[in-house]
């Protein structure tokens, strides 16, 4: 009798020890998708983000209590040190493709990837993963990739076990890529082309975030970089021709001019969100593609899906007629 009470204490003690994380920009298109695949493997979620009413919607995809909005951005010193205390994981997902305010890749990327990784330490979280990109190199033309760099070095120097993830452009249901694309395809009478033979590698979403759960359990995963990236490697011109296929689109891919794209840039960064920048255009020249000698998705037991079987589900909405088949009734 005395042996099953203490059994019995033993496992309630062991169901009160609660695996924690917490994810930095876990509302966000991948972070969703990060925050869903923690829940699932039974760890309790912290969603470190700026505005924690914008994350409520991710409270659904647990248990009561199990996924926990919170404020903290990466460039707040005391706000990032509460968001990781007591965490056996934090997940950096924190980026963004352009800058509101000159310096914002560096605050962001360079300094708050840092600021998360030495108060992580500080901390004695366990295990750091720190998502960037492919094209990460602080020698990079581009702001965004000098930024990535110095950000992964940052990382390193502070938490020499970080694992450090590169996804090519992520596709998804939500993706900023190819509903863009598909977008134009359905509003211009010629679809724009710009550096049509840089080679993308695109990856799924759910492949990126298998890929975070992957790093944050996997025992070899621990001071490693990984590249990740789809089954298929593509030219920008050979991505675009497959979005109109895709669409039901007939439009001629029109080569634009390095001096035209960049007049076309600068206007565009007038405006709050720009549709192309001057430092996306460097981007653009260089391929963004799985290096041959880097770890990835095989290494951390990943099967990639391909863009061909989930692409055309999302983009149908933009076929003629949105996707319906001649005859269809509505619904």
């Amino acid at each position: 009798m005395v042996a099953a009470i203490r059994q019995g204490m033993r496992r309630m003690r062991g169901e009160m020890v609660r695996k924690v994380a917490t994810v930095f920009g876990g509302s966000g298109f991948l972070g969703r998708y990060v925050v869903q695949r923690l829940a699932n493997a039974d760890w309790v979620v912290r969603v470190a983000v700026t505005n924690p009413s914008g994350a409520r919607f991710l409270q659904t995809q647990g248990r009561v209590g199990q996924i926990v909005p919170l404020a903290a951005g990466v460039t707040d010193e005391r706000a990032v040190a509460r968001a990781v205390a007591g965490a056996h994981l934090v997940v950096n997902l924190v980026g963004i493709l352009h800058e509101r305010r000159a310096g914002d890749f560096r605050r962001i990327h360079t300094e708050g990837a840092g600021r998360v990784a030495r108060l992580s330490a500080a901390a004695g979280v366990a295990r750091l993963v720190h998502v960037s990109a492919i094209g990460a190199d602080p020698a990079s033309p581009s702001a965004y990739g000098r930024s990535k760099g110095e950000g992964e070095a940052a990382v390193r120097a502070a938490f020499p076990d970080a694992t450090i993830l590169r996804p090519s452009i992520v596709f998804g249901p939500e993706d900023a890529f190819f509903n863009r694309f598909a977008g134009l395809a359905r509003m211009l009478p010629v679809m724009p082309v710009i550096h049509g033979d840089t080679r993308f590698q695109p990856v799924h979403v759910g492949d990126v975030a298998d890929a975070v759960l992957a790093a944050a359990e996997r025992a070899d995963a621990p001071g490693r970089t990984y590249e990740l990236g789809g089954p298929r490697v593509a030219s920008f011109r050979e991505l675009l021709r497959y979005v109109l296929e895709v669409t039901g689109h007939r439009r001629p891919l029109v080569a634009i001019p390095d001096g035209i794209a960049a007049l076309q840039a600068r206007l565009g960064e007038l405006l709050p969100t720009p549709p192309l920048t001057r430092d996306q255009l460097l981007m653009l020249r260089r391929d963004n593609v799985v290096a041959d000698d880097a770890h990835g998705l095989a290494e951390l037991g990943i099967a990639p899906k391909a863009m061909e079987a989930v692409v055309p589900g999302y983009l149908a909405r933009f076929r003629p007629g949105g996707g319906r088949q001649p005859g269809a009734a509505a619904i």
